[in-house]
This record gives C-alpha cells, structure tokens and sequence, in this order.
C-alpha cells in the first residue's frame, strides 16, 4: 500500500481534463436530462474541492477488506501499479478517477448531514457518458471501437462489465463472461446451456471475446474476424479449405447449419438431419422419401438413424478426393 505522501494540486482547468476526464457534456441526448442536473451537482461540487493530502491511505481509512466498499484488491490489478507512470495509482491515486476528496474523508459527519459525495461511477450518481469519459481519458487508442458502437448507443458504462477494483470477478477472465455479457444477452446465455453448445462454463476455456470484440469491430455482430467464417476458422481450420468439391452452404456461411450460441441438435445444427439437409436437396430419387411415414422401414433406415445423411455424406465441409464430388470422400 502507498507511503503518506503530499499530492501536488492541479489548477481547476486543468484538473477538469487530467484529473478526472471530464468534459462539459452539451451534446447529451434529451433522454438523459434528468441526469445531468445530478450529474452537474456533482461536477461543480469536485471543480470546488482539494485533492487529499495523504493520498489512497486516507481513502483506506474506511475502504478496507472489512468494508462496505473495500478496494483493496485494486493493488492487484493494472490501476493499482504504482511503478507504472500511467496508472491512475501513480499520479492522483483514488482521486485520479474519483474526483478530489475535499470533505468527503473527515473522519466525522455532523449528525443530520450526509458526507460529500465522490464520483462512484452508478447509474445514480452519474450519467453513463460522463463515467465514461474518465475512463477513455486514459484508455484510448486507435483500434477502440467503442464510440458510435451499439454498446455506447445502449448506455453501457465501461464500470457495467469491469470491476476496477477486483479483476478476479470482471469481465477480463473468460469464466465470467458468460454471466457478465449474459445480464443483456440473455438469448445467448440460455443458449449456451443447451445440448450442444460451446464450452463456456468450463473454468475459462472459452469465453465471449473469442468471437465477439466488446469494444466493437466494423464487423456484424460485433464480430472479432471479418466474417462468421472467418470467426469459426480460427477454431476450426480443419474446416477452412480450400477443397476441391465444396459445400456452397459451409463456404458461404457456418451459420446457415449450426447455431453459434448452442442447439438442442448435435453439432450445434440449426435442425436435425435429414430434415437440415432437405432444405436444399430434394429428396426426389433419393432413399430420404419415406421420412414422413410412421416407423422405420429397410428403405428409410440407414436415413434416420446414425448420422442420416452424414452416414454416406461423410465430408459435409467439402472434399479433396478426386471422386468426392457427393462428398462421401
């Protein structure tokens, strides 16, 4: 934990863009006006404080382990990294993202009045743009996608999925993803515990951004690669070809056959065979006639049980055999 040590004071101009990132919101949707009032109080109230003069170590007074609100744990993380000049533990410390302490660390409140607020980053105490903005005031580059994307347009706060103080219960380990991303998307979170599905719940093997970018891409769906194929392949190369006999459907999208997010169906298809295949391929002059019809017959069989049309057609994803042109090759 830090030393006592005097913080060094920024003038109030500067203080509004280095110490906490703001930026006089103007351009604020008439949706969020209830909040900017709130969030207006509190901003004149930081512009009017003094920063602390014994740093994190007056905030860790009160915000130990045995806290309401411990942070602790931030000296475990990236934020907390007092070697690293561009942390925020390395210049204003608590403050840095918090806002000046100014009366909100008097050891006692008068009986009646509430202690000075501080910028806790909730969706009560700030609107989600201005929390935000201290945020990208230190983390900005030129691959984040983040502004304009659909998660922005949505009024998700970067504090929604990243726990600052404690990166073991954040959306940065794969394990928690899952739940964290699943508090919106809840379709594809139930998805996920269908019969056939990715293995998301198993101890961090596989997560969400391992297809999706969070932070937004130029691509559908928020989509790591370029494309839903080019997504599956970096898993699956076995099925990226090219093959001289090609499946048009795998060629052309993975998701016309298989529900990315989990199936009730083997191999995560979108619907079982034959009945997949059928959408394509006419069953005229073909064993596939007699699906329709109850029981099992010698002609029907060897269609319905096993693998049906993957029982002959064993290369479904193409093939390069010279005479694999049915892809039974």
């Amino acid at each position: 934990m830090p030393s006592n040590h005097t913080i060094r004071r920024l003038p109030l101009s500067m203080m509004l863009f280095t110490a906490l990132g703001f930026i006089v919101a103007t351009s604020i949707s008439n949706a969020e006006e209830p909040d900017l009032e709130k969030a207006q109080s509190v901003f004149d109230l930081k512009m009017e404080s003094d920063y602390s003069d014994s740093g994190a170590d007056n905030c860790l007074r009160c915000h130990d382990t045995d806290s309401d609100y411990p942070a602790t744990k931030i000296f475990f993380t990236a934020h907390g990294n007092q070697n690293d000049k561009n942390s925020p533990m390395a210049q204003f410390q608590c403050e840095s993202c918090h806002g000046p302490a100014g009366e909100h660390s008097v050891r006692r409140v008068p009986k009646g009045e509430e202690r000075e607020a501080m910028i806790d980053f909730t969706h009560q105490n700030m609107p989600v743009v201005e929390m935000n903005k201290i945020c990208s005031s230190c983390h900005q580059n030129s691959d984040d996608h983040f502004s304009g994307s659909s998660h922005e347009i949505m009024n998700v706060a970067c504090t929604d999925c990243h726990k600052v103080h404690d990166s073991e219960h954040g959306v940065l380990k794969k394990q928690n993803q899952i739940e964290i991303c699943g508090t919106c998307h809840i379709e594809q979170k139930l998805s996920s515990n269908k019969f056939s599905s990715h293995p998301l719940d198993f101890q961090g093997q596989m997560g969400c951004v391992d297809c999706h970018s969070p932070h937004a891409t130029d691509n559908d769906h928020q989509l790591a690669q370029e494309s839903v194929n080019d997504t599956c392949f970096s898993c699956h190369a076995e099925k990226r070809g090219p093959f001289v006999w090609e499946h048009e459907p795998a060629t052309d999208n993975c998701a016309n056959c298989h529900s990315s997010h989990g199936s009730n169906h083997a191999d995560m298809l979108v619907q079982k065979a034959p009945f997949l295949c059928q959408n394509c391929h006419s069953s005229q002059g073909h064993p596939a006639i007699a699906y329709d019809r109850p029981g099992i017959n010698n002609r029907s069989e060897s269609m319905l049980l096993g693998r049906s049309c993957m029982n002959c057609h064993g290369q479904i994803h193409g093939s390069n055999h010279p005479s694999g042109s049915t892809l039974q090759r």
